[in-house]
């Protein structure tokens, strides 16, 4: 059984709060999860039961008078009929980690929430499995102030990570991967995409979906979406916000200030598991992977991921905001983290080789009226060295 690195945050929350509800994209492994936390006196439901969430629908109240005691509710978008009646319950009681709740489908799940449950429910996000979780390592904070080599890792790992992905029953039951990618793809189309969207096509959709994925680490252009999707740029639009809100992306914002009036105002796409992308790309290997004019940006959408997770997945996260930077002039910066007010920038290179010419790009942000602080290389090169008086390179493992 693989520990999730969430689990820590996941307990301390339940301790302190009434209400937990974790979400995340599809088949990330919540369920299974809450139910290996759970303990004996807290009673298992999941609305996927057509006749319990018929009760829950129809009679939330009822449903709720039957379920009493420690209780989690799986799927728990399917019945927000519950949500005001969760409220009632855990304003008359004072007992902690009372309802541990799931969803999967967090358009929806999120405004009935904030409706219901303001000010009484933590909400995690579970992503697929980190790289620290599949080799069973323990979750580092990553802090760009300080940032240390904790774990080595071969260079040749890292695009089998990025072919294989994070879905937990594709790395631990080892599935067959066409099928399983399949499978998913098609329950997701049929059970979130067609229930809360009435999209009617859902062949276009799945040709939306491809399109996508391979503009992953690329500045988000609607119409060239929409162009390679048959679609009009405000469906493309609104098609978009369903991957963010399923987290099958993540929109990584630009950063911006006022004395950087060429900035570009565009996201990027980040896809949140490499190997759910890797296949609507086509890709068949991790060799093909590798060596393909489009592996840089799966790099990057790797790393960027897994720092992700690493704010995610920690107990204590340092309160940083994560950008990326462009302007007209094309120079771009692939990640900048800002804290207090300091931006910390990064370059991501499919490189052995590192030299300072690959973050002069750092230039552009200097007298800006911004601090800069020390940044850096993220590449294959397996040593910290400087680059400059300021930034270092850095081998990927040290965000792991």
């Amino acid at each position: 059984m693989i520990k999730r690195s969430i689990t820590d945050k996941f307990l301390d929350l339940s301790n302190s709060r009434k209400v937990v509800l974790i979400t995340g994209a599809r088949q990330v492994g919540k369920s299974t999860f809450v139910k290996d936390l759970k303990e004996e006196d807290r009673e298992y439901i999941t609305l996927d039961d057509m006749t319990i969430r018929n009760l829950a629908k129809t009679d939330p109240k009822l449903f709720l008078m039957n379920h009493q005691g420690k209780v989690i509710i799986d799927e728990v978008q399917y019945a927000p009929e519950l949500f005001p009646y969760i409220k009632m319950e855990v304003d008359e009681s004072n007992e902690k980690g009372k309802f541990w709740l799931t969803g999967s489908q967090k358009f929806s799940l999120m405004n009935n929430v904030s409706e219901s449950l303001a000010g009484r429910v933590s909400i995690l996000e579970m992503s697929s499995l980190s790289y620290n979780e599949k080799n069973n390592i323990p979750t580092n904070e990553f802090d760009p102030r300080n940032i240390k080599i904790t774990n080595k890792v071969d260079p040749n790992d890292i695009f089998e990570n990025i072919f294989n992905g994070g879905m937990p029953e594709y790395n631990v039951d080892k599935v067959d991967r066409n099928q399983f990618f399949e499978d998913y793809i098609q329950t997701y189309l049929e059970r979130d995409v067609r229930q809360l969207t009435q999209v009617g096509d859902l062949n276009r959709f799945r040709k939306f979906m491809v399109a996508v994925a391979a503009r992953t680490g690329e500045v988000l252009n609607y119409n060239s979406i929409a162009e390679d999707s048959d679609i009009d740029a405000t469906t493309a639009k609104r098609w978009l916000s369903i991957l963010e809100a399923s987290d099958i992306i993540y929109l990584l914002q630009p950063y911006s200030n006022n004395m950087l009036s060429r900035a570009i105002k565009n996201p990027k796409i980040i896809f949140m598991d490499t190997g759910l992308c890797a296949y609507l790309c086509g890709w068949s290997s991790k060799e093909t992977l590798e060596n393909a004019a489009t592996s840089g940006q799966f790099l990057e959408t790797y790393v960027i991921s897994e720092i992700i997770k690493n704010i995610r997945n920690n107990k204590r996260t340092l309160n940083y905001k994560l950008f990326y930077y462009r302007d007209r002039d094309q120079k771009e910066v692939d990640l900048i983290f800002e804290l207090d007010n300091v931006i910390y920038p990064f370059e991501i290179k499919k490189t052995g080789n590192p030299n300072k010419s690959m973050i002069s790009n750092f230039n552009t942000l200097e007298n800006r009226n911004v601090t800069v602080g020390s940044g850096g290389l993220l590449c294959f090169y397996p040593d910290t060295i400087p680059l400059d008086e300021k930034h270092k390179s850095y081998p990927i493992s040290v965000i792991f």
